[in-house]
């Protein structure tokens, strides 16, 4: 599948910034399975200064500075991207999911890379209430693929999908006791299931390409950021779920960054100076099929 995807940040303020220093995780991750085409970010006002780099994770970021006064910042990521649905030997999904652990095997190839998305992070500490609802599914000797596939299930049975339950600040015991909330919510929980175990398993940021009701046509701008968890299976394997909507990652993904959760790779992050009270945030994605 082919997608133009454009993702719009706006930050209105009701006084001067006269200083905006951000960084921008917009541009899509080249991926074995995912090629980027021509794919630019666009900051207004102009910054004075501007650079791209990559992170830890092997995320492309984008960093600005904006030193004109303002009361209106806008940040755009737009570009092309095919993806196809990635490939798992099915032999690494009969593995036994004890097998996996990276701090209790690092001889494991490839288990330094996996080692710190195996512990807790901020927006994922270890939980006993995420352990023992992951200890049904993870049963001792169980193949990975049938007991992660069931963990998916459970959750996306489990838990309610509402918008209004949480923030972008809810923590893993929130989400557990409202047993609601959205995809970054979910990704966060399962992570803190699977983590609490030993296994490894990183955050994955993008976008799902969403279809219209039939007989309706596409509203522009109304998709948006998705959220998703990646299992780590050893060496450069992993298997990427989505317990919001219950499936294995496919072609209508758009993988753009991963990381340990949520504060490693959100879409736009910085700091601002200004004597302003108030301000608004305005995000509007659009992922259209080419």
């Amino acid at each position: 599948m082919r997608y133009r995807i454009e993702h719009r940040t706006t930050y209105t303020y009701d006084d001067d910034v006269t200083d905006s220093l951000g960084i921008a995780y917009l541009v899509p991750r080249r991926l074995p399975w995912q090629q980027v085409g021509h794919y630019r970010v666009e900051v207004t006002p102009a910054p004075a200064d501007t650079a791209r780099d990559e992170d830890y994770y092997g995320n492309e970021l984008t960093y600005f500075q904006v030193v004109e006064p303002h009361r209106e910042l806008v940040v755009v990521g737009t570009g092309d991207v095919e993806v196809a649905t990635p490939t798992v030997d099915r032999g690494l999904l009969d593995r036994p999911w004890d097998g996996l652990l990276p701090l209790a095997r690092p001889d494991l190839p490839g288990a330094w890379r996996a080692t710190d998305l195996a512990l807790p992070s901020a927006s994922v500490p270890s939980h006993p209430g995420a352990t023992e609802y992951a200890a049904e599914s993870l049963l001792p000797g169980r193949p990975v693929g049938e007991a992660v596939g069931e963990l998916m299930h459970r959750i996306h049975a489990d838990f309610e999908y509402d918008g209004t339950a949480t923030t972008v600040t809810s923590t893993v015991p929130e989400i557990l006791a409202k047993r609601a909330g959205v995809c970054q919510d979910f990704a966060h929980f399962t992570l803190s299931c699977l983590r609490s175990h030993g296994l490894a398993a990183r955050y994955v940021s993008g976008y799902l390409a969403t279809e219209p009701a039939p007989g309706k046509e596409r509203v522009v701008g109304a998709d948006a950021s998705h959220a998703w968890a990646a299992v780590w299976l050893g060496d450069d394997d992993w298997l990427a779920l989505d317990p919001t909507n219950d499936q294995w990652q496919n072609d209508r993904y758009v993988t753009v960054a991963w990381g340990r959760d949520y504060g490693d790779v959100p879409p736009v992050k910085g700091v601002i100076f200004t004597e302003a009270r108030h301000s608004r945030l305005e995000v509007s994605v659009d992922v259209a099929p080419a």
